[in-house]
């Protein structure tokens, strides 16, 4: 039998997914960034632009997610107000000092940067501004794409280039990856599958390691329980003032 095209699309995305799963050494250092942080009382910043700021809400004010994360979500860079203005606005420099407006960027804290080019201005120059505070960069990006395509920052450098560990999602270049009889354009982007996947791999793997010192890490819970909202209450309590975004 014939595989039908969303079982098509499911058998890339789980050879995909099987390679970035690979990745035993990247996953347990970025963990161990996460987990240095946490212990240290320094925060997760995390940033993406396009679709990859969906990763940066992906660790955000969510259930089984920590709660020292600031997410840097600016609506320029986002889809919602204009999706084609948001394409014009990540290939400017200048956005890292606004996007840190209203926090101060530290040693102790990671920094978690989401592009699946990896070659426009916002991603790059916040990793450099982000390398000059002492912080770690933890990059998710499509090293295949990257490699192929020139940076367009003035520095010449693309993304993977600046981080303290890569995770590569094994995507296609161009992201979307299934080619149909009848359209000469590829369809079925998988970085935000897989980036989220590897994502959460981190974040899973650095509450291990926090629990294996003795060290129980601030969780959300779900709200949408009666018991959840409880525990959340609390913790908003503490991070409310602290987060922009809650």
């Amino acid at each position: 039998m014939v595989p039908t095209a969303f079982k098509k699309y499911q058998q890339l995305l789980t050879e995909k997914m099987e390679k970035a799963f690979q990745q035993e050494r990247e996953i347990r250092e970025a963990a161990s960034y996460i987990s240095n942080t946490l212990k240290n009382k320094g925060w997760i910043y995390a940033c993406g632009t396009g679709h990859s700021h969906m990763l940066a809400e992906e660790v955000f004010y969510r259930a089984g997610g920590f709660a020292r994360v600031r997410p840097l979500l600016l609506p320029k860079l986002m889809l919602h107000e204009s999706a084609t203005g948001s394409t014009t606005e990540e290939r400017k420099e200048g956005y890292a000092p606004l996007l840190f407006n209203e926090y101060v960027l530290t040693e102790n804290d990671v920094l978690v940067i989401s592009s699946n080019s990896g070659r426009n201005s916002v991603p790059i120059e916040l990793a450099s501004f982000a390398k000059q505070k002492g912080a770690k960069i933890i990059i998710i990006t499509n090293l295949a794409h990257s490699q192929s395509v020139a940076s367009r920052h003035s520095s010449g450098l693309k993304l993977y280039q600046l981080g303290n560990v890569v995770l590569d999602n094994f995507g296609e270049i161009g992201d979307s990856a299934l080619y149909l009889e009848g359209l000469n354009t590829p369809i079925g982007p998988t970085s935000t599958v897989i980036g989220s996947a590897i994502l959460q791999a981190v974040c899973i793997e650095a509450t291990a390691q926090l629990l294996a010192q003795g060290i129980v890490p601030e969780v959300f819970a779900s709200s949408n329980s009666d018991q959840g909202e409880a525990h959340n209450d609390a913790l908003l309590d503490t991070y409310k003032p602290l987060v922009k975004m809650l």
